[in-house]
């Protein structure tokens, strides 16, 4: 038996390289090659993490049934070894589990969104953006929606509830074609950028506003917003274990972390602050310069924040009023909002993304507003 154990103790040695070769790779500067790596595990490296951890489970059980039931040990250590060993047991086949359960994120942030991402996030056309592949379409009005992961339809499981979709059903698709240009974590730099980069010419153009647009210039301009960076409230070994393992990861990410105030707070001062706000409507300028360049007809629609619609109202008024006043259609949404349950509004309790129910609402007032024109 002692041989048995023996032998256990050395396949699991063998095994702690490969824990370190799929765990900490960039500890010893090893990369894997495929897309949203490093922060995300293909199916590959996840097949390789269940290979492993079932190994070390048979290792352990192997050790434990020699050591402690055939021997008929006793005494304390035995005792301690089993409470322990189905302890860890569980534990790992519970890391298994949540090495394939999906949740949407705000952000591609933790494992369990980087799942949702791999197993919903689809079609992704040769552009890169959530959306069907361009087609030559003649006699079609094209209709190009830009904006940020609103727009995206981040957090939705079908693409058919997104609101450019529904629109474009509702106006009839065999007279319009509307592509959607929506990435996550675009500002309205980035969005002017990619109007001009994309290879069809729009008739309409729709802009998907939300109230961190100015983030980014913002920043530039000197603002900061402390505490929003991913794990930054961890610090030591807790930091590693919840970054690279699956069940604590989904754990941590349960829990409150930066406060929505916080953002708030920042956002308030980039709106009032006359130096960015100056040159957050610059950037805009630059697709008003584009819209002017292709003779389109814009549109732009402001989400507000889904659980303080009227402060974020506010905020955003002057960027309304400069678009306004440059012959934008401003298509309101906020009063039907908050008609709309706040838990209906967003798409999770770890994702505020916009649900169904208010991508519908975003396409049945566009709807209204394009009919009038």
């Amino acid at each position: 038996m002692a041989s048995k154990i023996v032998t256990s103790i050395i396949r699991i040695l063998f095994l702690g390289l490969l824990f370190v070769f799929l765990f900490y790779p960039d500890k010893f500067h090893i990369k894997f090659e495929y897309p949203g790596y490093p922060q995300a595990d293909s199916w590959h490296v996840r097949l390789a993490k269940l290979a492993f951890w079932l190994l070390f489970v048979i290792e352990i059980l192997r050790i434990f049934y020699y050591g402690v039931v055939k021997s008929k040990a006793k005494g304390l250590v035995a005792n301690i070894v089993t409470v322990i060993t189905p302890l860890v047991v569980v534990l790992i086949l519970i890391e298994i589990i949540f090495m394939y359960v999906p949740q949407s994120h705000e952000g591609v942030l933790s494992k369990a969104s980087q799942i949702w991402w791999e197993k919903y996030w689809k079609p992704v056309n040769a552009l890169g953006y959530h959306d069907k592949e361009i087609q030559n379409e003649p006699g079609k009005k094209k209709v190009l929606v830009i904006g940020d992961s609103f727009a995206a339809g981040h957090g939705l499981e079908d693409i058919n509830e997104r609101f450019s979709n529904i629109l474009e059903a509702k106006l009839g698709a065999d007279k319009y074609t509307i592509y959607n240009l929506g990435m996550s974590g675009a500002d309205t730099r980035d969005e002017v950028r990619r109007l001009k980069d994309f290879p069809v010419k729009p008739d309409i153009i729709i802009l998907e506003y939300f109230p961190n647009d100015i983030e980014k210039v913002g920043r530039e301009k000197g603002l900061t917003l402390t505490g929003a960076e991913p794990y930054a409230d961890l610090n030591g070994p807790m930091a590693t274990i919840v970054k690279r393992f699956y069940l604590p990861n989904f754990i941590y990410w349960q829990l409150p972390h930066t406060g929505f105030s916080t953002f708030e707070k920042f956002v308030q001062t980039a709106y009032t602050d006359t130096t960015v706000l100056n040159a957050h409507l610059r950037d805009l300028s630059g697709m008003l310069a584009y819209r002017d360049s292709t003779q389109a007809e814009m549109y732009a629609v402001f989400i507000p924040f889904l659980f303080q619609v009227d402060k974020s109202a506010g905020y955003t008024k002057p960027v309304e009023q400069y678009l306004r006043s440059n012959n934008v259609t401003v298509v309101g949404i906020n009063d039907g909002v908050v008609k709309i349950p706040e838990k209906e509004r967003i798409v999770g309790k770890n994702d505020g993304h916009g649900s169904a129910a208010l991508n519908q609402l975003i396409a049945d007032r566009l709807y209204e507003a394009m009919k009038q024109r």
